[in-house]
């Protein structure tokens, strides 16, 4: 790949990856073609026996949503797809989180966002400023370093909401995206962040990668909603038999249940657990069902 000033490559990875809305139409004979894909800050290279193709990052309109044309690609259960408006292009990487990851790093990291944090925290809307943020991509969401010298952690198992509005930001219209999460004390905390439409739209498809984790749509039954809500309520795992009236090993399948659902996490051996931002959302809903 032969640098512009300013370009740097992100990955190099083997691929297949596939045209599946070609001049504004569906293509209905997909088809998958083997080869590399090269990565940068700028654009995407895709090279196969039949020679290579450069999409610029900057025509990129959005990533994302399934375009399974036909069964050729339906059954690749992973892949990134880029929306180029006229042309869509598919792309299943042989590590699909990491390359999907190296894709918003590539058009996010050490972009300029404006960050109002925190808005709200505790349920209490806070009177802070507006200010100017640089974002980073890492392993497990966003973080946002903040002109005043604060760092904000968007950890995508702590994100339990996302809003997306226009708002009055220092005086003009923008999008606004109002990301609900917790902070390192376990705080329910809402951050807003603002800026330029298309960064946006890639500020929220990730953060929202976050928000499907915390969905509270899960299988449980009327034991499990019991026990989540105790935690909830404070009392102490060890607490818990005595407390629900509950044999000590039905409390124990329970928690393990409750783990394997990722709604809670274990803190030690000893079985001792603590709700996660999932498991505060699906007691939360079940406190208000009663």
């Amino acid at each position: 790949m032969a640098q512009e000033e300013g370009e740097y490559k992100i990955t190099d990875t083997q691929a297949k990856f596939a045209v599946a809305v070609r001049e504004g139409r569906k293509v209905s004979d997909v088809s998958w073609t083997p080869g590399r894909v090269l990565l940068s800050n700028r654009r995407l290279i895709l090279a196969g026996n039949d020679g290579k193709r450069t999409v610029p990052l900057s025509k990129l309109e959005r990533l994302g949503g399934r375009h399974d044309a036909n069964q050729s690609v339906a059954r690749v259960s992973n892949y990134v797809s880029f929306d180029l408006g006229e042309q869509v292009l598919l792309v299943a990487a042989k590590d699909h989180e990491s390359f999907e990851r190296d894709v918003y790093r590539a058009l996010l990291d050490q972009k300029t966002v404006m960050a109002k944090h925190p808005a709200i925290e505790g349920g209490v809307v806070q009177d802070t400023e507006w200010e100017q943020a640089r974002v980073k991509i890492d392993e497990n969401g966003l973080n946002a370093a903040l002109e005043r010298g604060a760092f904000v952690k968007f950890d995508l198992d702590d994100i339990s909401g996302l809003d997306a509005a226009k708002r009055t930001v220092n005086g003009d219209k923008k999008p606004v995206i109002e990301v609900s999460h917790t902070d390192d004390e376990g705080t329910s905390i809402e951050t807003h962040v603002a800026g330029d439409p298309s960064r946006m739209r890639f500020v929220e498809s990730w953060l929202r990668k976050g928000e499907e984790r915390s969905s509270t749509n899960v299988d449980l039954s009327s034991r499990d909603r019991e026990v989540l809500m105790a935690l909830y309520s404070g009392v102490s795992p060890f607490e818990i038999p005595s407390f629900l009236g509950m044999d000590v090993d039905d409390v124990e399948e329970t928690f393990e249940r409750l783990v394997e659902l990722e709604v809670v996490e274990e803190v030690r051996i000893r079985r001792e657990v603590a709700l996660n931002s999932r498991g505060r959302n699906i007691a939360s809903e079940a406190m208000n069902e009663q």
